[in-house]
């Protein structure tokens, strides 16, 4: 912990049914907070009892109701995580979202940059790596967003934006960006592994329905599930041109990687005429 404090935040609906690392996450910086705020939100499956179970006494859980009126683009998703953020207390709030995880090496560094900026008022936000796993935990996806801020400075005058993955000045909607480097944001050099599609067919076709009904709105059920259908058709077909992953994990991920298997065997990337079309398209990015 710090010697200044430091609030940690979340928020989560059916976390256990769609196979987030919830408890992971909220582990890998256990270490370095003095609160960790949880926004449960009414579940129909264990996510609530899960969390009690860490069984740590700075987890501080809020239950809630979302809101299906502000389900389109996704907007229930920085409203709960603003909901998370008004319960902190201290001076700097670091937000993950419970398909992320936060590596142990990272945290000495993170601590020092918050002490370090703590009377600097003109800092608002520190700026993260972001690595993208794709389908297992051995391939990445190099052209999803590469930064965001995920720690910001808690004085009231930050809110949770777009689809909680950022934030932004309440007075003007100033978005912390990397357009602010070096003035309002900070890089820190730290990583959010993120897992986001890591987890069996079954969660993974959840997840994808949940997603589509959050940012799309009310659907039918029948148009709700093609849409799932195509969105994991999309992930299979772009996993042979995605990038192998040669570092270390968390080691709170430990146990998910011991038995976990590829997605699929492929051949080298750079021998697939799709790579080459991809990164025409879009650029190489790694």
């Amino acid at each position: 912990m710090s010697n200044f404090g430091i609030s940690g935040f979340t928020f989560c609906r059916n976390a256990v049914s769609l196979g987030y690392p919830v408890n992971e996450s909220i582990s890998s910086i256990l270490p370095i907070v003095d609160e960790f705020v949880v926004n449960v939100g009414k579940s129909t499956d264990s996510t609530l009892e899960e969390i009690q179970k860490i069984g740590n006494p700075k987890i501080k859980i809020v239950e809630s109701v979302w809101d299906e009126n502000q389900k389109k683009d996704a907007r229930v998703l920085q409203q709960q995580a603003n909901i998370a953020l008004s319960h902190c207390k201290y001076p700097w709030a670091f937000h993950l979202q419970v398909d992320e995880v936060v590596h142990e090496k990272d945290l000495r560094g993170l601590i020092a940059l918050m002490n370090e900026n703590l009377n600097k008022k003109n800092v608002l936000g520190l700026m993260f790596r972001f690595l993208h796993f794709y389908l297992d935990f051995f391939t990445v996806n190099p052209w999803g967003f590469r930064r965001e801020v995920r720690i910001v400075r808690n004085n009231g005058e930050i809110r949770s934006a777009g689809d909680s993955c950022g934030f932004a000045r309440k007075l003007d909607g100033l978005y912390l960006s990397k357009n602010l480097l070096g003035k309002e944001v900070l890089w820190t050099g730290a990583r959010i592994f993120h897992y986001s599609s890591v987890m069996n067919p079954d969660a993974l076709f959840k997840k994808a329905c949940s997603m589509v009904s959050i940012r799309k709105g009310d659907l039918s059920k029948k148009s709700q599930e093609t849409q799932a259908h195509e969105i994991i058709k999309k992930l299979e077909e772009k996993y042979e041109i995605m990038k192998e992953y040669k570092g270390t994990h968390p080691h709170v991920m430990d146990s998910r990687i011991r038995n976990a298997q590829r997605f699929k065997l492929c051949k080298n990337r750079w021998l697939n005429w799709r790579f080459f079309k991809h990164v025409f398209t879009y650029g190489f990015k790694g």
